[in-house]
């Protein structure tokens, strides 16, 4: 089983209080350009943490230090699981039950790996051989007596010039003509003879030692002509894996290796947890939420810590992750504000505020808060799916009840941004036209000054900008599409906000500008007034 259950994991009564991504895993899509992202949350780290104490208790695994990951995914029918991977081989094997699989590729240079592997070995245990030639041990102990032994008689012709010396002096002061004359050449012989015993001593060691070393300049030669060989064939084998191993993104596209790094890759590219998991998340349809990476097992260079979390690797993961995270719709929410209580975020245009009615895993805020939180939270206001700004959360039912009780008493002070199509000749005032829901005609909203129900808006114009007007609006009331249907409306101000599709049949821009920029409101629970500001983003 490749797919887990987070009970493997974590009970059924685990709750994240706290869901701010330490880390994300990022890259730029190379389409669009783009920053995707895929956070490490405290829910991943705790799934990791329980795959560490499994990993102890299976004494297996203990001994070989490498990088694990595990992958939290959303299935298309919501259910959450978990897959996990291992970096390069596990106990010698890539595929090993439970884990996910390698990146298809491998199995078509299967036969040329063994090969290559075999001449590595073979070249291995050369380079050992040489490295160990007895002659090695030889000279070195050889080299050694003669170092002690040079030493030792230059000691002794050292101390004999001294002695010369001395006599030389005495000799000068003692003796005359004759008698010092073969005093002083007896001195000078003894002299020239120590000079041709130091000689014959180096000539000796020479002959003895220059041959060892010849055979030991030879040996290291054939050493560093083995290890050029020996980076060839892992060269050759590493180029020819990067033209099969095959990478599959969120978009359904799939490249080799050698396709998305032309230049080159480090060895081992491939094999990390990363790209194994997003590799299959995407060639199963897997949405991934979040993903964690640890180091477990002893660490060869000590640069790794066991229990410790690790992002994307800089040469080998972190150039592809713009590509494998490409297709992968967005998960993240910017959160503004957030206390044990409540939750402020800053909702982008087009993300729904909450799920359909009968789509429950809809993509929303509140679904993907909920990725993050693994905990029931409850939306306690709605903005429309195009409409951007500020998206209160509750936690809990006393809060969602709280603040929900400030809202139907218009307690609570809003003001949203919007860029009208159009000129405006009227700088400020009210707008109160009430606002009926025609079941024929849903979502439209329409004014019906017999059966719509009290809408009142201010606004103030802000700025002129070309043919276009920012307008600053202030909803007294909280009806569904108040702005919309006030701005367009002709009994309102009769231009329409821009990029309405709905009201303004401006069916060729991207986005409705409309902006939820300020909120201001009681906390709940705590003795103090909350002003929440986000920055209009067009």
């Amino acid at each position: 089983m490749i797919l887990h259950p987070l009970s493997d994991f974590i009970n059924s009564n685990f709750i994240i209080s706290d869901a701010h991504p330490n880390y994300y895993y990022e890259g730029k899509c190379p389409q669009t350009g783009e920053i995707l992202r895929l956070p490490r949350t405290p829910l991943t780290k705790a799934i990791a943490n329980s795959l560490m104490q499994q990993l102890e208790q299976n004494h297996l695994y203990s001994y070989e230090g490498k990088m694990y990951g595990i992958l939290l995914v959303e299935l298309p029918n919501g259910e959450q699981k978990v897959i996990k991977a291992f970096s390069g081989l596990l106990n010698g094997n890539s595929v090993v039950t439970g884990w996910v699989l390698p990146i298809p590729g491998r199995e078509e240079v299967a036969l040329l790996e063994t090969q290559t592997l075999a001449k590595l070995a073979a070249i291995k245990q050369e380079i050992i051989t040489l490295g160990q030639l007895p002659e090695r041990e030889e000279y070195k102990t050889l080299s050694a007596e003669y170092t002690q032994e040079l030493q030792a008689i230059s000691l002794h012709h050292n101390h004999s010039k001294l002695q010369r010396q001395e006599q030389r002096q005495k000799f000068c002061q003692t003796l005359t003509d004759e008698s010092l004359k073969i005093a002083l050449e007896k001195l000078e012989t003894e002299s020239r003879q120590q000079g041709i015993d130091r000689r014959n001593l180096k000539r000796r060691q020479n002959e003895i030692l220059q041959p060892l070393q010849q055979i030991i300049a030879d040996a290291d030669r054939k050493i560093t002509e083995l290890k050029q060989q020996r980076k060839q064939l892992s060269r050759q084998l590493q180029t020819e894996m990067h033209a099969a191993y095959s990478l599959t993104n969120f978009q359904g596209q799939s490249l080799s290796l050698q396709q998305l790094l032309p230049r080159g890759t480090p060895t081992g590219t491939g094999e990390c947890c990363a790209p194994k998991l997003l590799h299959y998340a995407a060639t199963n349809q897997l949405k991934p939420l979040a993903m964690a990476e640890f180091w477990w097992g002893n660490s060869p260079s000590d640069d790794k810590r066991q229990g410790e979390f690790y992002g994307a690797c800089l040469e080998r993961c972190q150039p592809l992750m713009g590509f494998l995270l490409s297709g992968l719709k967005p998960n993240k929410v910017e959160i503004i504000y957030e206390d044990e209580w409540l939750i402020a975020v800053n909702k982008s245009s087009g993300l729904l505020s909450v799920p359909g009615r009968y789509s429950h895993n809809q993509d929303s805020v509140i679904s993907r808060l909920r990725s993050l939180y693994h905990q029931e939270i409850i939306a306690v206001h709605r903005l429309d799916q195009d409409t951007s700004g500020i998206l209160l959360i509750a936690k809990d039912i006393v809060t969602y009840s709280r603040l929900s009780q400030q809202f139907q008493q218009r307690q609570v002070h809003k003001i949203y941004e919007a860029l009208l199509a159009g000129s405006l000749n009227i700088q400020e005032g009210e707008i109160n036209l009430p606002l009926w829901g025609n079941p024929d005609n849903r979502p439209y909203q329409e004014v019906d000054l017999e059966r719509g129900k009290p809408s009142l808006t201010r606004f103030c114009v802000i700025d002129k900008e070309g043919d276009d007007t920012r307008v600053e609006f202030i909803p007294l009331t909280g009806r569904t599409h108040q702005l919309r249907v006030h701005a367009a409306d002709k009994r309102g101000l009769g231009k329409a906000i821009l990029g309405d599709k709905l009201y303004g049949n401006h069916h060729d821009i991207s986005r409705l500008y409309l902006h939820a920029r300020e909120l201001r409101f009681q906390h709940p629970h705590v003795e103090k007034i909350l002003h929440l500001q986000v920055k209009t983003p067009f």
